[in-house]
């Protein structure tokens, strides 16, 4: 019988370490920050959207309408200049989110392509000229021949950001 107690106590408390240890670790990982640069205003990284839903919500969007958003992505390309934009992927389509900074108060830097982000801001859609899309493959570095082929304005899917974090 002293047998049969000993041995239920010593099986208790290697279940119970056993336990333990597992609650160590997940309260381990739970704690592993992302760190991040931040550039404007000062946002946090909870309750964002990936660049698929942001997408869903620009389609809602006719032209003039605005909505305030939170997203990540990662971005394709950015202002070879100086910063001064950045364009992001709309989820997993051919198309691309161009991001701007509010009242033109903070860039991003020019080496960031390819980086994730986490933007805060008014998502809109904007019907862009000719001459605008001309400058912006201008400042992207584009051949003067893509230039020249710059014939129609388009439709573009614009984000004013007043905030952006940045994983390092």
């Amino acid at each position: 019988m002293k047998k049969l107690v000993l041995l239920a106590v010593l099986l208790a408390t290697t279940v119970a370490c056993k336990t333990n240890k597992e609650e160590k670790k997940n309260k381990e990982k739970e704690t592993v920050a992302v760190a991040y640069d931040s550039f404007g205003d000062k946002i946090t990284d909870a309750d964002y959207l990936s660049a698929a839903d942001a997408y869903a919500k620009y389609q809602t969007l006719k032209a003039g309408d605005t909505l305030n958003i939170k997203f990540a992505s990662k971005i394709n390309e950015v202002c070879s200049k100086k910063g001064c934009w950045m364009k992001l992927p709309a989820g997993d389509t051919d198309e691309t989110i161009m991001v701007r900074f509010k009242d033109y108060g903070f860039f991003m830097p020019l080496d960031s392509k390819g980086r994730e982000v986490i933007v805060e801001g008014k998502a809109f859609v904007k019907e862009v000229s000719v001459d605008e899309l001309k400058h912006y493959a201008e400042d992207a570095g584009k051949s003067e021949e893509e230039i020249a082929k710059i014939t129609e304005p388009k439709l573009e899917l614009a984000f004013e950001a007043n905030g952006v974090l940045m994983k390092q």
